[in-house]
């Protein structure tokens, strides 16, 4: 995270929601198809993700107080950078584009969408009131206006991106799951 601690915990917050959003979904479709196990293994982790969330979103409030200019900065800079997940590193042997097929898969069955990337975003902003930062230098004012700006600018992605997923309908195979062809 580039040696700067903000940066790190505005990463951590942001992608622990995420995966708190992910797993709660992955498992309320696991009980919808009568997956009961599989749905209680996805709440628990669900719910230990949200615990992760609500530490390292407490830190971030904690930076705002004392260094408001600074974590605005780096919340900008985080942004700019995009969060992307740890699993953009998975590999099967196989797939070069495996992280985007699976992210194409969850897209489409609403597991994690673009919208809930822009819900956590917005989210963000509202719960550490980045719009009511008062007092900031130059630099500060500006990391404020993309921040709390760029949630509207990614709404219109989002809906090209869903766009894009109703079009491209296609299968792939997935090793993990013994090579069945999956819709894309």
């Amino acid at each position: 995270m580039e040696n700067n601690p903000y940066l790190l915990y505005i990463y951590t917050s942001f992608q622990e929601r995420a995966t708190f959003i992910s797993h709660g979904n992955t498992g309320r479709l696991a009980k919808h198809h009568g997956e009961k196990s599989l749905a209680q293994i996805c709440g628990t982790i669900a719910s230990d993700e949200k615990r992760h969330e609500t530490a390292y979103t407490k830190i971030v409030e904690k930076l705002f107080e004392i260094d408001p200019d600074g974590t605005v900065s780096a919340f900008a800079d985080r942004m700019r950078k995009k969060i992307t997940m740890p699993g953009v590193f998975m590999y099967d042997g196989k797939d070069d584009n495996l992280f985007q097929n699976y992210a194409a898969v969850a897209q489409r069955l609403t597991v994690y969408t673009v919208k809930d990337y822009v819900d956590i975003l917005e989210y963000f902003v509202e719960r550490w009131n980045v719009e009511k930062l008062t007092g900031l230098s130059g630099e500060g004012r500006r990391a404020q206006d993309y921040v709390c700006g760029l949630g509207q600018r990614l709404r219109k992605m989002e809906e090209r991106a869903q766009e894009k997923a109703m079009e491209a309908a296609s299968t792939i195979p997935f090793s993990w799951i013994f090579g069945r062809e999956v819709n894309i």
